[in-house]
């Protein structure tokens, strides 16, 4: 099932400026390992290694932190609104 994913500014460079992109996946993972799929460099961007995602990468469905679902087995359904989310530090 295809499902939109929102891409955060930092990252349109890897996904030639696109605000969202569709990819298939019935989980997060799946999604996000199709989303590297589509395009190189965003893999090492989003995991530190495979099954982990990098410390500062924050994924949200329907507005939920998946740290606080399934992490990356939340599953997804049609019509969910997924978002990557760089994390913002400072002081």
């Amino acid at each position: 099932m295809a499902v939109k994913i929102r891409i955060p500014t930092p990252l349109r460079q890897i996904t030639s400026g696109a605000e969202s992109v569709e990819v298939d996946g019935s989980d997060v993972n799946e999604l996000l390992l199709a989303l590297c799929a589509k395009f190189e460099g965003m893999e090492k961007r989003l995991f530190k290694q495979p099954g982990e995602l990098n410390r500062f990468v924050n994924i949200y469905v329907n507005e939920e932190d998946i740290r606080f679902l399934d992490n990356l087995h939340t599953k997804i359904k049609p019509g969910d609104d997924v978002s990557v989310v760089p994390a913002i530090a400072g002081g």
